[in-house]
């Protein structure tokens, strides 16, 4: 055992160099002859040995890193070649087979492609230039590879040149897919801008918007970063940072650039999800480097790396944290496996890849499982492996390491080719080479449709079979990591399909993992992007009063209905406003109904008590029942316009509310300024405006005048601009409810009118405030109107300030106000002395007080006169009227006075002066 310690990195050297190039026989590492030949592109190794100086000589270097993935694609091609010569697919045809290793490097495939565009069966491996290659023959009729994007492109603008059909297994650069820069290229696999669509669709299901990218600095891994970037635009999830691994550099290059990767992995505390687009060569040395430093994020793996047994194999892999990823759709891989099975004892033709493996396991198979990585190229065995013979261990080693989209996708390649050599060897001799140019089988392929697992399959106008992905997920089970079929991603229909719950629920808890720039936002939140770049880094603030936000993370608020709906600040939806106007089941509005009724209740009572008086002298000094009535009516009919203000508002009410009150508030001034001009008559001693006020006084025509203008006022208002019921939003929360009055000028008018009446009767009323005391009704007619004036005056500021739907009670209390004053002036102080003071009610106090007002208003003229005589050098002329004392009878020596004030004021007596200065006398027993 010592020993065979000394001789094993010996052993390792000479297993990884891949065997010097002698010929150009040298370079085909599997072959085997058929009528048509197939060539292959494998990357077996991983990469090309270079020397640190500049190459001097033009020569193509060796090769190291065996690749046992990509060996197992090799022997998929060979298995799959092998079925089709053993089945009816191609009766008497036989297909051959020219594998080459490709390296991972553009430069050893370019080499192998040119091997393929030389002439068939020519003496020398030459390639004829010419103008026209439509009937030129080469080496093989069709292509299959290369293994990587980069590789693919440079191979197929060489074979471009003849139109050979190369049909790639893994190879799914976005680019591939334009048929004009690439004619001859088609593929088994999706391009890329399917994976990096179902890559965003996952991370943006899983609630992550900020991540980072690790790709290879080649054609692939910009390509691919690229294509993700659209669509993690396109699904709102931002890219923190990319990192850009070199492809083909030194060891020491490679080293630094893992590790400022992963610095900036560090960096990025906010960032835990990291999608990689590497090869595995590159893989494995990041995870070693990040196990190293304890780096724990959740990695998504692109196709070319995602089921990778190596990978998977490292040891502590499972601190690296959640590895989810995406490979192609694979199919039965049972065939595949009894020919791995039978590997050792089936020939399999020229295959030097084959003998590097036997010999390179037949050196490994006696170092346990921990020194094993150390051998193979980084493979292990199986944990707690039992080893039964070399044979054994080799066969289970290659079933281990199967990736089963990539074998699949290799056999598919070649049943495709297979069933468009069929379609083309139909009126042919195929076992002639010179049957059909590759050019022909190119256009046969790209009509071809066949059956594989009961699904049609062909190639679309782009030249790819979109078969669709696998969606895998990392899972440690017993110590050992086990890849595992989490999801389908179905191309159609553009999402991911689970087979049963347990695998929905992984797919869920990916939520757990949190990778943002900023916090989530909840409903009622808005984004505010900051100072960042980054549309995902920004603030959460609040929505502002009238806009909400019903879901998370919304870029923008969304706007109530103002006119129905309202939401305050930080909704996350709308309120519909309440609807509101003065009820009848509010509490204001029932006092002020209240109000109303005792109004209507002291009108009542007045009528019974006015009419059970009618025949004294109080009532008939009122003017008489008639003129009572009339104004009691309007003041119940202002009382009545109250309740027309409160409830629901509606068309009608608010036509009828304010032409209800201003006719009858103006007929009830009218009959006030009718007493008003009767009280200046009767009580006037001046004859000339007494015959002016007797010329006016027209009571029904003054009554008929004053209301009739009224009335036409209200009319033309309802006609021309009608009241109507108006929505008010201008409180946030509620609608109010309420009659626009249409026409504010006519309103104006219609009070302004109403004002100019009381302001008449005011002057009238003012003119006799000084009557008789106990029936001064002027004096209080005078109170009223004050009263009316004040209460309106209060109203205007008040109303135009107020809003909601107290609005209507405002006016409301200026009517209750104003018919209260105008009542209680005018019928309360009668109603008192009839109640309460009868003996003031008879006609000898009423004469009695006449009398006294007389002989008072008679000595004030007098004393004037006299004032007036002393002045001139006239003597003056005594007063022939003036009562002597005989004269004087049962009235307490009352004489000269003008009754015609009581007749008016009774009304019942005749329109002859009864006794005055300068007027005949009668007797006042004839009252």
């Amino acid at each position: 055992m010592a020993i065979f310690g000394l001789l094993m990195p010996v052993l390792l050297i000479s297993f990884n160099i891949g065997q010097s190039c002698w010929s150009p026989d040298d370079f085909v590492g599997a072959s085997s002859p058929g009528d048509i030949v197939i060539g292959g592109l494998f990357a077996i190794h991983g990469r090309m040995l270079h020397s640190e100086e500049k190459p001097l000589k033009p020569v193509i270097a060796n090769c190291a890193g065996f690749e046992v993935q990509v060996f197992l694609q090799s022997l998929a091609m060979v298995h799959a070649i092998e079925k089709i010569n053993n089945s009816t697919l191609l009766p008497g045809i036989k297909l051959g087979y020219e594998i080459y290793d490709t390296c991972a490097e553009v430069t050893k495939a370019m080499a192998a492609a040119l091997r393929f565009l030389s002439k068939f069966n020519a003496s020398k491996d030459l390639v004829e230039l010419r103008c026209n290659y439509s009937d030129y023959t080469p080496r093989v009729k069709a292509v299959i590879g290369a293994t990587y994007s980069e590789v693919s492109m440079s191979v197929a603008r060489i074979l471009n040149l003849q139109l050979i059909p190369q049909v790639s297994h893994a190879s799914t650069a976005e680019i591939l897919s334009d048929k004009v820069r690439f004619p001859s290229f088609l593929r088994t696999v999706p391009s890329d801008s399917y994976q990096t669509k179902a890559m965003a669709q996952l991370i943006h299901k899983s609630g992550w918007n900020w991540i980072g990218i690790i790709a290879t600095d080649d054609d692939f891994g910009r390509l691919a970063v690229e294509s993700f970037g659209l669509q993690a635009m396109a699904n709102n999830v931002c890219i923190a940072f990319k990192e850009m691994l070199p492809a083909y550099l030194s060891d020491s290059t490679i080293h630094g650039k893992i590790n400022q990767a992963l610095e900036k992995i560090v960096k990025e505390t906010r960032v835990n999800v990291i999608v990689v687009f590497l090869r595995q060569f590159h893989v494995m040395r990041l995870f070693r480097k990040a196990i190293e430093r304890n780096i724990n994020k959740t990695w998504i793996a692109s196709d070319n790396w995602s089921a990778g047994v190596k990978i998977s194999s490292i040891p502590n892999i499972s601190r690296l944290g959640k590895v989810v990823g995406f490979t192609f759709k694979s199919g039965n891989m049972s065939s595949f496996h009894e020919f791995l099975s039978n590997l050792q004892s089936t020939p399999i033709g020229n295959n030097s890849f084959l003998r590097e493996y036997t010999m390179l396991m037949s050196t490994c198979s006696h170092i346990n499982d921990q020194d094993l990585s150390k051998c193979i190229s980084n493979y292990s065995l199986m944990q707690n492996h039992t080893i039964t013979s070399s044979q054994q261990w080799r066969k289970e080693f290659l079933i281990a390491n199967v990736e089963p989209g990539f074998i699949h996708s290799t056999m598919l390649a070649v049943h495709a080719i297979a069933y468009a050599i069929r379609n083309q060897c139909k009126d042919r001799n195929c076992k002639d080479p010179y049957a059909f140019a590759p050019w022909e089988l190119l256009e046969e392929l790209k009509e071809i449709k066949f059956t594989d697992n009961e699904r049609e399959v062909y190639f679309d106008s782009q030249g790819d079979i979109n078969t669709g992905y696998d969606v895998l997920v990392w899972k440690e089970i017993d110590g050992r990591m086990v890849i595992t079929n989490m999801a389908e991603y179905d191309l159609e229909q553009e999402d991911f399909i689970f087979a049963d719950e347990e695998d929905e629920i992984e797919f869920m808890n990916l939520k757990n993992v949190q990778s943002k720039c900023s916090r989530k936002c909840y409903p009622g939140q808005v984004k505010k992007v900051s100072a960042s770049p980054h549309t995902c880094c920004y603030e959460c603030i609040s929505c502002p009063e009238n806009y909400y936000t019903n879901q998370s993370d919304m870029d923008y608020c969304i706007l109530c209905n103002n006119r129905t709906h309202w939401s305050p600040v930080n909704s996350s939806t709308c309120y519909k406003k309440m609807i509101q106007y003065l009820n009848w089941n509010d509490w204001f509005a029932i006092l002020l109904l209240v109000l109303s009724a005792l109004g209507i209740v002291l009108i009542c009572a007045i009528i019974i008590i006015f009419t059970r008086n009618v025949d004294t002298p109080v009532v008939k000094a009122s003017g008489g029942l008639t003129v009572c009535y009339v104004i009691l009516l309007c003041h119940f009919l202002a009382f009545v316009s109250t309740g027309f203000f409160i409830g629901k508002p509606k068309p009608y009410k608010c036509k009828a509310r304010q032409a209800l009150f201003g006719i009858s508030f103006a007929l009830c001034i009218s009959c006030i300024l009718i007493k008003s001009l009767k009280i200046l008559l009767a009580f006037s001693f001046d004859p000339k405006i007494q015959k002016i006020l007797k010329s006016l006084y027209k009571p029904i025509p003054i009554a008929s005048l004053c209301t009739g203008i009224q009335v036409l006022i209200c009319v033309v208002w309802i006609t021309v601009r009608s009241p109507f019921v108006e929505e008010n939003f201008s409180i946030r929360r509620v609608i109010i409810l309420e009659c626009n009055e249409g026409s504010v000028v006519a309103l104006g008018i219609m009070l302004g009118y109403i004002a100019l009446l009381a302001f008449v009767c005011f002057i009238c009323a003012f003119k006799g405030r000084k009557l008789p005391e106990n029936y001064n009704e002027a004096k209080f007619i005078t109170f009223g109107m004050l009263i009316y004036f004040i209460a309106w005056i209060i109203f205007i500021p008040v109303y135009t300030t107020t809003f909601g739907k107290y609005l209507p009670a405002v006016e409301i209390i200026v009517i209750l106000i104003s018919n209260y004053g105008i009542l209680s002036c005018t019928f309360f102080p009668k109603c008192y002395i009839i109640l309460y003071k009868q003996e003031a009610n008879t006609k000898s106090a009423f004469l009695k007080m006449l009398y006294n007002y007389s002989s008072k208003s008679a000595g004030n003229l007098s004393v004037n006169q006299s004032s007036l005589d002393s002045k001139s050098t006239t003597p003056p002329i005594p007063n022939t009227n003036a009562c002597s004392k005989s004269d004087k009878k049962w009235l307490n020596g009352s004489c000269h006075f003008q009754a015609s004030g009581y007749r008016e004021m009774r009304g019942d007596i005749p329109s002859q002066t009864i006794v005055g200065p300068g007027i005949p006398r009668r007797r006042l027993s004839s009252i």
